[in-house]
């Protein structure tokens, strides 16, 4: 199979590449780029563990090419922070017990993070559904959903005291 030129943004840095067709996003990502934060869970869209976002929206990379992906920008939970600085999302998973064996921790953040784009201030209902798409079996949610509320409610007490 010929290999095709990728070029693509990812946590904003430029990446140029080969791929063959087949390729799916989830191991360009994981093998080609290092990006060990987004995992290769169910394979078939179902758990989420391999989330992120692509163009302003949560995507699974395990159903995508990644000749799919060529020209878009991409976030990793790589992108949203680093062990120095955590983005206000992992610090609040960390706070709030919201992850037990991590597996499907950066696919759930960073479609938290996603959520929250979408809708600031999501009441908990609406962060039930903002989810769904994401599988965790260890923690019940109950924490997940309180780090999400607790998140947001941080990032809009700081953008209030910004103004």
């Amino acid at each position: 199979m010929a290999k095709q030129h990728i070029k693509m943004t990812v946590n904003g840095e430029e990446k140029e590449f080969l791929s063959e067709p087949r390729e799916l996003l989830i191991h360009t990502l994981r093998d080609k780029l290092g990006l060990k934060g987004p995992h290769v869970g169910c394979e078939t869209s179902h758990c989420g563990a391999c989330t992120v976002e692509i163009n302003g929206k949560s995507v699974k990379a395990c159903t995508m090419f990644a000749v799919q992906a060529n020209g878009a920008e991409i976030t990793t939970i790589e992108g949203l922070g680093s062990p120095d600085k955590l983005h206000v999302l992992q610090e609040s998973f960390k706070e709030h017990h919201g992850l037990q064996c991590g597996y499907c921790t950066p696919g759930m953040i960073t479609r938290a993070h996603r959520l929250l784009q979408e809708n600031p201030n999501p009441t908990e209902e609406e962060v039930r559904f903002g989810i769904a798409g994401n599988i965790c079996r260890c923690t019940g949610y109950q924490n997940i959903v309180k780090s999400i509320l607790s998140a947001a409610a941080e990032i809009n007490a700081a953008k209030e005291a910004a103004q």
